[in-house]
């Protein structure tokens, strides 16, 4: 099913729309991107990893990648040490377990709440987005593929 939309500029815009009960097996998820800032106050970032969530699914996980070179291109002195660390701080709290710290005992959407909080550090969450999926966990790799490598 569609609808068809005229936005104030004349141009039609179509909408898939899906109800439930259709034998839909998608769930909605959101999903961040991670991305390093190692300069703050010249506001240069890359992509070094994504956060994704699925409340029907109960799946929080995060992929990362860092590119050493790009990130040596808008900072020769970055602690790439320090952000590989912080990076898989986050990939262990997405993880939930043992490895996630205080966290541990928090459900997959708390977690990711607390992982999506606004940050003024080297590591910081992007905006929010969403979409539908069948695997979360491949839409995780899916989007660190087309977004981050």
């Amino acid at each position: 099913m569609s609808e068809r939309h005229i936005h104030m500029a004349g141009s039609v815009v179509e909408r898939h729309i899906i109800k439930g009960g259709e034998g839909n097996d998608r769930d909605v998820f959101e999903y961040v991107l991670l991305r390093i800032v190692p300069r703050v106050e010249r506001g240069e970032c890359i992509n070094a990893g994504v956060l994704v969530y699925c409340r029907a699914k109960g799946y929080v996980g995060a992929r990362t990648h860092l590119d050493e070179a790009r990130l040596r291109a808008l900072d020769p002195s970055a602690d790439v040490a320090g952000i590989r660390a912080a990076l898989s701080a986050v990939e262990r709290v997405c993880g939930g377990g043992d490895g996630a710290g205080q966290a541990a005992s928090d459900d997959a959407g708390r977690r990711f709440r607390w992982l999506i909080a606004p940050r003024s550090t080297v590591v910081q969450p992007g905006p929010v987005h969403t979409g539908l999926t069948l695997d979360p966990a491949a839409e995780t790799e899916r989007l660190l593929d087309l977004l981050v490598r």
